[in-house]
């Protein structure tokens, strides 16, 4: 277990951001887009995908230096992702992270391409880096991408963000809005999870309860979303509280209220740190990681 979180927050925060702007592709890329991608992957924000997929590795004794392509790529495509989020024919935000919004600083037609840059460069990075690995099988980088793709695309990512779309002004029920939380947020930290286990060459029962815990935290993830958009502090979250009532999108605290809506993260967390009990990963910094998805303020 490590000693202190807040300490592994910083560090692991470090460690994935010198490897961001290098990761990037520069010659041959019209100097307008290269910065307009630059600008949102390093406009700061958690970095718990890319910190998973160590997480894993340092649980499963592999070194860090193995993960760091893949870590790249899931914020690459976390962070496309957030650029068309914000855009004006989806949520139309104009700040993100307490900065302008990508479209705000580069225009909208710069932001949208801006963004496709950022989700084809993940998949080109992760391909290029682990195919020149002798340390990785060439069936593992097939799995990333496989993976990536499927947790990213109109399954996963897409699918629950189309889904929260059409939800807006409706009555969802709790499986619809579960729909939208398994897909919208959680896929893609399913994605960091299982990649992690291919690159630390994670047994069976071990990455079905990263999948189980990924799903758990990724659900979790975004309740607490959901009731930060209710009572959380505008100055620390860096955007508006109260847009998702705004909006009439369909929330936790919308349907269950945020007493409930509570409980079921209480629960959530308590199943994800029993999954990576249960294959001997107690120790490991996944549990404290569990933690700061229910107990974080942004």
């Amino acid at each position: 277990m490590v000693d202190s979180l807040h300490t592994y927050l910083e560090e692991k925060t470090a460690y994935i951001e010198t490897h961001l702007v290098p990761a990037l592709e520069k010659e041959g890329v019209p100097a307008s887009l290269y910065e307009s991608m630059k600008y949102s992957l390093m406009a700061g924000g958690k970095r718990l995908r890319p910190m998973l997929v160590l997480a894993v590795l340092e649980a499963l004794e592999k070194p860090l230096e193995r993960g760091v392509p893949f870590a790249c790529a899931l914020e690459m495509i976390h962070t496309y992702s957030l650029i068309h989020d914000d855009l004006p024919a989806m949520d139309d935000d104009d700040l993100r992270r307490g900065k302008p919004t990508n479209h705000k600083m580069f225009g909208e037609a710069t932001a949208i391409l801006a963004g496709d840059a950022l989700l084809t460069r993940a998949f080109s990075l992760i391909a290029e880096s682990y195919l020149a690995n002798a340390d990785v099988q060439p069936t593992t980088t097939v799995k990333l991408i496989a993976e990536l793709g499927k947790r990213a695309g109109a399954t996963g990512m897409v699918g629950g963000q189309m889904a929260d779309i059409e939800g807006e002004g409706k009555k969802l029920d709790l499986t619809q809005l579960e729909y939208i939380h398994q897909h919208k947020t959680g896929d893609l930290l399913v994605a960091a999870l299982r990649g992690g286990g291919y690159l630390a060459e994670a047994n069976e029962s071990q990455m079905r309860a990263l999948t189980h815990y990924g799903f758990c935290i990724g659900h979790a993830f975004q309740i607490q979303d959901d009731i930060l958009n209710v009572e959380g502090d505008e100055k620390q979250l860096g955007k508006a509280v109260g847009s998702d009532a705004d909006r009439e999108k369909a929330t936790y605290p919308s349907l269950l209220g945020l007493e409930e809506s509570k409980q079921r993260l209480d629960a959530l967390i308590t199943e994800a740190k029993t999954a990576l009990a249960e294959v001997g990963l107690q120790h490991s910094a996944l549990m404290p990681l569990a933690d700061y998805v229910k107990n974080r303020t942004k």
